[in-house]
């Protein structure tokens, strides 16, 4: 289990709690607009395992869950274990994953470790591999998408979209994908110095007016459906 980054405290990341987010190291996209190039390329500064599980055991009384996010935490050959070991201190844990290894997600929610999932939809399924910048298996996704759908557990599925990926009948294709989800959320990009793909800096967005018409478009196939 590798993790790169700690966040000691969020009120964003788990729905109505507080949490600690857990960065892992390592993924198997290059989505160009990412801002955590030096967690997905496997170059950012390991944080010992235990260290990370000391602070957590002491900050149970003052925290409710664990987010884990990264880069992709299912590559990670450690998850179960470290997953284990966060829900014996008794505190929640939300999963975030791009789907792209839906045995990995349907055996922890077996083993009922997982809370809260929170799932990337990257693009409609005829352009993934062009965000992605990656070969991929379609039905993998596919297959992600109906686990967590049937799986009973609070969830909540997000897009970041830009106008030089995503066009407008991308994004309503996109939510077509997962409809009947309990909540989809639009992510507005946001140029930064640091992405996977430094020209994607210069890259314009969607404004808020934008896609706030689109949500108008989708907003009855979920609970709830913003922009954010």
């Amino acid at each position: 289990m590798l993790i790169g980054g700690l966040q000691k405290t969020t009120l964003l990341d788990y729905p109505d709690k507080v949490a600690a987010t857990i960065f892992t190291i390592g993924c198997n996209f290059r989505c160009s607009f990412c801002h955590n190039p030096d967690i997905v390329k496997g170059i950012a500064r390991v944080i010992a395992v235990d260290d990370v599980l000391s602070f957590l055991k002491k900050r149970k009384s003052l925290i409710d869950a664990v987010c884990i996010t990264g880069g992709e935490p299912t590559v990670q050959g450690g998850l179960r274990s470290f997953v284990k070991k966060i829900k014996e201190l008794g505190l929640l844990v939300k999963l975030d994953t791009n789907g792209s290894r839906p045995e990995i997600l349907e055996k922890l929610l077996e083993e009922k470790m997982i809370d809260y999932i929170a799932m990337d939809i990257k693009a409609p399924w005829e352009n993934y591999s062009k965000v992605v910048c990656r070969k991929v298996d379609l039905d993998n996704f596919k297959k992600s998408v109906t686990i967590i759908l049937k799986s009973g557990l609070p969830h909540e599925f997000r897009s970041t979209v830009l106008p030089a990926l995503h066009s407008r009948e991308d994004i309503i294709s996109m939510a077509t994908q997962i409809k009947g989800a309990d909540k989809y959320f639009l992510q507005q990009f946001q140029a930064s110095k640091k992405l996977v793909n430094p020209n994607f800096v210069v890259e314009s967005t969607y404004t808020k007016k934008e896609l706030n018409e689109i949500v108008q478009e989708i907003k009855d196939w979920f609970r709830i459906c913003r922009v954010r």
